[in-house]
């Protein structure tokens, strides 16, 4: 081969090379805005660890903690006890007998359908990223208390500030704990929620149901093992759950920042404001169960952020 011919061919090596890069690259980036093979989510999550490592370790500051709530003793009989005769007191009788005092009425145990929310679709958030539901949820309970708009900017501006609320006891893995949501509800002015972890799902869906009325408040869920993040605005129940503490609640209304996505282990998700019957909840709404670590405080409990401090009326 001649020099001519070699000099004549390594142009034509390098053009090769120089276009097969840039096709490489067309493609890849095809992929990642397509999601083509699920190529942005992975690279959404490449991202996501970088971001990790350079931020460094997840600050092992104290955090509120979980408040173990337990159950509460059933409801007394509010039937009066029927006042003694003298005979059977022993007292002897008067020529002026005492005026029987009226008893208060009893309340009439008939179920109930609450729900603070009128219009779930103008307070509902689509969690942007497949692991926003936490910020989504914060931004959509903000939302309801007339305190945030439901603009993906605002759920942005959620994410990037977990770090000043983020700590190790609240979350393993450096991403959104409940604890970190309580502050940031409170950042936002949505003072007073703590994280409360029960026994049951029903002594858990009893008291959301309670602080529901009492604050006209939403409650967060902690969902999926502690995965996932529901807004929960009102349920049935089969009595006033302030007035008769065994009343059952039968579900939930809840927003789900999944929606409209399918998720391979969950299911399809529901649109705002959707009825959780009891098979749903069973279903969806577990024990704590997370796999980066362990967490003595939630383990085996049903996890809700709870509200505590009343207001007017919900946005």
């Amino acid at each position: 081969m001649s020099s001519v011919q070699r000099r004549r061919r390594r142009p034509s090596i390098l053009r090769i090379a120089l276009l097969t890069i840039v096709a490489g690259v067309g493609i890849a980036t095809f992929a990642v805005s397509t999601d083509a093979f699920g190529a942005g989510h992975l690279f959404e999550r490449a991202v996501d660890r970088i971001d990790r490592f350079i931020a460094g370790p997840v600050p092992d500051r104290p955090t509120d903690g979980t408040i173990l709530v337990t159950a509460p003793p059933p409801t007394p009989d509010p039937t009066p006890a029927p006042t003694p005769t003298p005979r059977e007191s022993g007292v002897v009788a008067s020529s002026t007998p005492e005026p029987t005092p009226t008893p208060s009425p009893t309340p009439a145990r008939v179920p109930v359908d609450v729900d603070i929310v009128t219009d779930h679709e103008a307070v509902f958030a689509h969690e942007l990223k497949d692991t926003w539901c936490a910020p989504a949820g914060v931004q959509m309970t903000l939302a309801v208390l007339g305190r945030a708009d439901t603009a993906d900017d605002f759920q942005r501006e959620l994410q990037g500030r977990v770090r000043e609320w983020e700590s190790y006891g609240d979350s393993h893995n450096g991403k959104w704990g409940p604890s970190a949501m309580a502050l940031a509800l409170d950042a936002y002015g949505a003072r007073g929620y703590e994280v409360r972890g029960y026994e049951t799902r029903a002594d858990a869906l009893r008291d959301a149901a309670v602080a529901i009325e009492t604050t006209n408040s939403p409650v967060i869920l902690l969902a999926w093992r502690g995965a996932h993040t529901w807004v929960m605005t009102g349920f049935r129940a089969d009595a006033d759950p302030r007035l008769f503490r065994d009343a059952a609640v039968e579900g939930a209304y809840v927003l789900d920042p999944w929606y409209p996505w399918i998720s391979s282990i969950w299911g399809p998700s529901d649109p705002p404001g959707t009825f959780q019957d009891g098979a749903e909840m069973e279903r969806n709404y577990l024990r704590w169960k997370r796999p980066e670590g362990r967490y003595p405080e939630r383990d085996g409990l049903f996890i809700s952020v709870v509200p505590t401090v009343a207001v007017t009326s919900p946005g």
